[in-house]
């Protein structure tokens, strides 16, 4: 008994002092994702906050699995956070076996932001909205190809669901990150894609894409001119992109407390909340708990999409 009220006591004591040296966020993908934004964002505010520095540790490949496994096998402490998106709740099914547990090595901290996918086309396609891209895809079995940053990331998964509702057939092309593919459908290498809001306006507004519509369940303020998918006709049909961070499982439950509450009054301050806004991101305000809730159901939701359409990582 006194052993177990000793271990407890530095623990207590540990959280406590949270944190005693800089911290380490890894972020499992390129530089310049959204990802890696929302990090540096927090890089630039919590060492005023803490006096120690957030270092930014971009950990790309494997689909995010280079970087989770990093951090799932990392001490319990705090000091070595993760940032993930949709892929790391599509990765257990998509592979037969990884190097960690999911969730069960992770400790759910927040869900940092959100962000609708947006389906836009290359200009020459011949589709202005998504009725007309529908009965295009009909009309070319086959003949159109979507761009995708990786097997099992977001805007692979919102192509085969939007495959499998719309009942169209369409060539998947996956490249080496969102940057890669965004590229390839400005140049028309691919002619569809579906993306982050935030990475494909500049290139709407600059009339190098043609937006066709947004994956959320309503319009977005930054572009409320481009419909949604369930007003065009695809009931349903919604994609949000997510990004949470997480811990190693067995952080003190304090620590991880403490981090989503700093993580919120981060992207609550007037210029980071401007840039959010600017970028298409809606701040997250989930609890840990309710954040360890909301990434189980997606796990249920793509497993399932996964499953059925038999999508195999690589």
């Amino acid at each position: 008994m006194l052993f177990i009220a000793f271990a407890l006591t530095c623990a207590a004591s540990h959280a406590a002092d949270f944190p005693s040296h800089p911290v380490r966020i890894v972020v499992p993908s390129t530089p310049g994702g959204a990802l890696d934004i929302l990090s540096r964002m927090l890089a630039q505010k919590l060492p005023e906050r803490w006096g120690h520095p957030l270092v930014v540790d971009n950990r790309s490949g494997a689909g995010g699995i280079i970087g989770s496994e990093i951090v799932a096998k990392s001490d319990p402490d705090g000091h070595t956070l993760l940032v993930v998106a949709l892929g790391y709740a599509a990765n257990p099914f998509l592979y037969d076996k990884l190097p960690y547990r999911t969730p069960q090595d992770f400790a759910a901290i927040t869900v940092l932001a959100s962000q609708p996918n947006v389906l836009v086309v290359h200009p020459s396609v011949a589709a202005t909205n998504l009725r007309e891209l529908i009965a295009l895809a009909k009309a070319k079995a086959g003949g159109l190809a979507y761009g995708t940053s990786g097997i099992g990331t977001s805007g692979h998964l919102a192509m085969e669901l939007f495959k499998r509702m719309a009942a169209v057939d369409m060539i998947s092309v996956p490249y080496k990150g969102a940057g890669a593919s965004n590229a390839a459908v400005v140049a028309g290498q691919v002619q569809v894609l579906s993306t982050a809001l935030g990475a494909a306006m500049p290139f709407v507004k600059g009339g190098r894409l043609r937006a066709i519509a947004v994956l959320g369940a309503k319009r977005t303020p930054v572009a409320p001119e481009i419909p949604t998918a369930v007003e065009s006709g695809l009931k349903d049909y919604i994609v949000d992109g997510w990004f949470a961070a997480l811990a190693p499982a067995k952080t003190p439950p304090r620590v991880v407390e403490q981090l989503q509450k700093e993580f919120a009054a981060v992207y609550k301050q007037p210029d980071i909340a401007a840039r959010l806004f600017d970028g298409g991101f809606d701040a997250g305000t989930m609890t840990p708990k309710e954040t360890s809730a909301f990434i189980d159901a997606e796990m249920k939701k793509w497993g399932k999409l996964i499953r059925e359409a038999g999508i195999k990582g690589e």
